[in-house]
C-alpha cells in the first residue's frame, strides 16, 4: 500500500534531476563568476610574490653559503700559513738545540781530554818522582 506522501519513483528521479541540474547550474554560474576570475588572477599574482620572495631568499642563502665557504677556506689558509710558520719556527729552534747541544758536547769531549791529560800528566809526574827517590834512594846520595 503507497501512501500519498510518499513519491513514487519518477518522482524521486525527477526531484533528483533537477536537483543535480540546479547544482550543474550553480557551478556554471560560479565559474563565470567576474570575480571568482579576480581572485584567481590575485592569487596568482599572490602566488607569483611569494615565489619571488622564496627565490630571493634562496639566492640571498646562497650568497651567504658561499660567502662562509670563502671564509672557511681563508680561515683554513691562514691556519695552515701559521702551522708552517710555526713548525719552521720549531724546525729552526731544533736545529739550533742540536748545534747547543753538539757545541756542548765537543767542549764536554774537550774538557775530558784535557782532564785526562792532566791527570796523565800528574801520575806521570808522580811515577817520575817515585822513580827519581828510589834511584836516589839506591845510590844513597
Amino acid at each position: 500500500m503507497a501512501s500519498s506522501h510518499s513519491p513514487d519513483l519518477s518522482d524521486r528521479q525527477s526531484t533528483a534531476a533537477a536537483a543535480r541540474k540546479a547544482l550543474l547550474e550553480k557551478f556554471r554560474a560560479a565559474a563565470d563568476d567576474p570575480a571568482r576570475a579576480e581572485r584567481e588572477a590575485e592569487r596568482k599574482v599572490i602566488v607569483a610574490a611569494r615565489e619571488k620572495r622564496m627565490a630571493e631568499r634562496e639566492a640571498a642563502r646562497l650568497a651567504r653559503e658561499a660567502e662562509l665557504a670563502a671564509e672557511a677556506a681563508r680561515q683554513a689558509a691562514e691556519a695552515e700559513r701559521k702551522r708552517l710558520i710555526e713548525e719552521a719556527a720549531a724546525e729552526k729552534a731544533r736545529k739550533e738545540a742540536e748545534e747547543l747541544a753538539a757545541m756542548i758536547a765537543a767542549e764536554e769531549a774537550e774538557r775530558a781530554t784535557q782532564l785526562a791529560a792532566e791527570q796523565k800528566a800528574a801520575r806521570d809526574a808522580r811515577y817520575a818522582a817515585r822513580k827519581l827517590a828510589k834511584k836516589i834512594r839506591r845510590r844513597g846520595f
